[in-house]
């Protein structure tokens, strides 16, 4: 076995057996209820993680295996980004349903786009079998590319809004666009440079997927729920503070004009 490949291995291990770490230490600790679409998530990856290494990448069983649970991580991971956008936004339900709003419509916009650019692609020579995953793929593309720019811009509002969070949110945040942002990546350079490549973009994905899972699990705790004391004041400080009023100011706006729409 080839180094690369054997430490590919040693990740994918690591990663499984922190997954489990992780759910077991979010349920025993409580902060499950704070984080369930995420919870549910490192349950799924446990036997979405086994599978695979029952089977073997060259049994007949692994592609369909995978036809039914890709649809699922796909949308674990649309689940799973609104969550994350609803946790920064707790205190702002104006914004965040409009955010909310603009991601379940971007999302099979995207997708819809990817598959049809794959239409001229599929001719009727091609075996039903094979016109399948053409779209599976689409859909992955597609909904990677509107989750990704919509991790974006939650990065860039938090970095020009300052908006106050507990530690593990920010912790939360800061590792799940890593974790997500690299498998967006890695499929962005298998699309370019096809299989020659593979091989290094598996081992930087498995190595990138291990060590936020393994941040996951020794960062989130309960300590971690409490929100930061309030700075001293300072010119900086009150710039932040002018910033969140105007944010505060627009989250009501939106809130009425939300509460305007139901009633009509």
């Amino acid at each position: 076995m080839m180094p690369g490949v054997a430490l590919i291995s040693v990740f994918k291990y690591l990663s499984l057996a922190g997954s489990g770490a992780a759910a077991l230490k979010l349920g025993a600790n409580g902060l499950y209820r704070h984080y369930r679409i995420f919870f549910a998530y490192l349950l799924f990856r446990v036997p979405n993680g086994i599978w695979p290494i029952l089977l073997g990448t060259e049994s007949r069983w692994y592609e369909r295996c995978w036809v039914f649970t890709e649809p699922v991580v796909l949308i674990f991971n649309v689940l799973m980004v609104s969550e994350l956008y609803r946790l920064i936004l707790d205190k702002y339900p104006g914004i965040y349903s409009l955010g909310r709003t603009f991601l379940y419509v971007g999302v099979p916009l995207s997708v819809t786009i990817s598959a049809i650019t794959l239409l001229p692609k599929i001719t009727r020579q091609t075996s039903q079998h094979s016109q399948v995953l053409p779209y599976y793929f689409a859909a992955e593309r597609g909904i990677d590319l509107s989750l990704a720019i919509f991790i974006l811009l939650i990065l860039v509002f938090l970095a020009v809004f300052r908006v106050p969070l507990a530690r593990n949110v920010r912790i939360h945040a800061a590792v799940f666009s890593v974790y997500f942002l690299a498998g967006s990546m890695a499929l962005l350079v298998r699309t370019l440079f096809g299989l020659r490549v593979g091989d290094l973009v598996n081992l930087l994905l498995t190595g990138a997927s291990c060590g936020c899972i393994l941040a996951w699990l020794f960062l989130l705790n309960p300590r971690g729920e409490s929100l930061p004391a309030k700075e001293a004041i300072s010119t900086g400080a009150l710039k932040e503070e002018r910033i969140l009023v105007h944010l505060d100011a627009l989250n009501r706006t939106l809130s009425r004009a939300s509460r305007q729409i139901s009633a009509n």
